[in-house]
C-alpha cells in the first residue's frame, strides 16, 4: 500500500498559515517531488505535474501580476486540478483573489509561510522523504562499527546481542536490537533506526534488557545509521564450503536496494566481534579501491605463470 502523508501534517509540522480552502486539509500527498508551477503561468499545462505540491514565491506572483485579470483567472482555474494536494506560498506574500475563491471552491488548501521559498522548500522536500520512503523492518542488529553500518542477522540464539554488546564495549555505537527499521531513501540507501520503544535497549540472554546508553553513556548508541553491509550468522556446517577468499561478493536485496552480505559461520572459538571489526574495515578498504582478495589472486596467478616459463 503506498505511503500518503495529509495536508494537515504539514501544516503541523511547519506551522503553516491557513489561507483558504480549510476543508481540503484531509488530502493526501503520495509524492515527494515540489513544484514551482512557473511555465504554466505562462499558458502552458502540457506536462503540468498536479498531483505535486505547488510552490508560490516571490517570481510566480510577480508574473502573475502581469497578466489581465482573464488570463489570471483561467492559469489558477486550471492550477487548481482535483489532484493537486495544496498551495504554498512563501515569503508571507499576499495571495491573489482568484486563488482564494478557486480554492475554496475546489476545496485545495492555500498555505502560507514567511520562510523563504528555497528554504521552505528543501525543509518539505526532506520530511516528505522521510514520510513516503519505502520501508521494512527488520529482525536482526544495527551497529556502527568505524563508521560503517553493519547489520547483523541470524537465527533466534545464534548470538547477535552478545556480538553487538562487545562491539559496544570495543567503542563502537550500537543503532537498533531485535528489530530494525529500514527505510529506503530516494538515491537507494538505505537507512536504519529503533522503534521508539525499544530504542538504545540490549536484550542479553541470562541477564535479561540492558539501557546501552546508561551503562555505556551517549558515545555508545546513535539514533539511526546507513547500512552498508549485511553480517549473516550462521551455525557451523562442516559439510558446507565456505568462501576462504573472498572473491566471491554476494549481495542480499532490501526492499529494492542489493547489499553486500557476509556469510560468518558460528563456532565455539570464534571471536565474532573482532571478525564483524575486520569485514568493516576491509569494506573500508574495498571502497577506497583495494580487495586483498582480488592481489592475492593476480600474483598466484603470475607466480604460477613464471613457475610454467621456468620449466618451458
Amino acid at each position: 500500500m503506498a505511503k500518503k502523508v495529509k495536508v494537515s501534517d504539514l501544516v503541523q509540522q511547519f506551522q503553516l498559515e491557513i489561507v483558504s480552502g480549510e476543508d481540503g486539509l484531509r488530502r493526501s500527498i503520495t509524492v515527494d517531488d515540489l513544484y514551482r508551477p512557473g511555465l504554466e503561468m505562462a499558458g502552458y499545462f502540457h506536462y503540468f505535474p498536479s498531483e505535486r505540491v505547488q510552490i508560490l514565491g516571490k517570481t510566480e506572483l510577480a508574473f502573475m501580476e502581469t497578466l489581465s485579470s482573464d488570463e489570471r483567472t483561467d492559469r489558477i482555474e486550471r492550477l487548481c486540478h482535483d489532484e493537486t494536494p495544496c498551495f504554498i506560498v512563501t515569503r508571507g506574500l499576499e495571495v491573489p483573489v482568484e486563488l482564494v475563491t478557486e480554492s475554496n471552491k475546489k476545496q485545495i488548501p492555500v498555505l502560507r509561510s514567511n520562510v523563504a521559498t528555497t528554504i521552505i522548500s528543501s525543509r518539505i522536500t526532506n520530511f516528505l522523504e522521510r514520510k513516503l520512503a519505502p520501508s521494512a523492518t527488520i529482525h536482526g542488529v544495527l551497529v556502527d562499527v568505524y563508521g560503517v553500518g553493519m547489520l547483523i542477522t541470524g537465527g533466534s540464539g545464534i548470538g547477535k546481542s552478545e556480538t553487538a554488546l562487545e562491539l559496544v564495549k570495543r567503542s563502537h555505537r550500537l543503532v537498533a536490537d531485535d528489530a530494525v527499521e529500514i527505510r529506503q531513501t530516494s538515491d537507494g540507501q538505505l537507512h536504519g533506526t529503533a522503534p521508539e520503544l525499544i530504542r538504545h535497549l540490549l536484550e542479553i540472554r541470562g541477564l535479561g534488557i540492558i539501557n546501552v546508553m546508561t551503562l555505556f553513556g551517549a558515545g555508545a548508541v546513535r539514533n539511526n545509521k546507513r547500512i552498508s553491509v549485511v553480517i549473516r550468522l550462521e551455525n557451523w556446517q562442516a559439510d558446507k564450503q565456505y568462501d576462504r577468499l573472498g572473491l566471491d561478493e554476494e549481495t542480499t536485496r532490501i526492499i529494492d536496494t542489493d547489499v553486500p552480505i557476509v556469510t560468518v559461520p558460528v563456532r565455539p572459538g570464534r571471536n565474532l566481534a573482532v571478525i564483524i571489526e575486520v569485514a568493516a574495515m576491509n569494506f573500508r578498504l574495498k571502497r577506497m579501491g583495494y580487495n586483498a582478495a582480488l592481489q592475492f589472486t593476480n600474483k598466484l596467478t603470475e607466480t604460477i605463470a613464471d613457475d610454467t616459463d621456468d620449466f618451458d
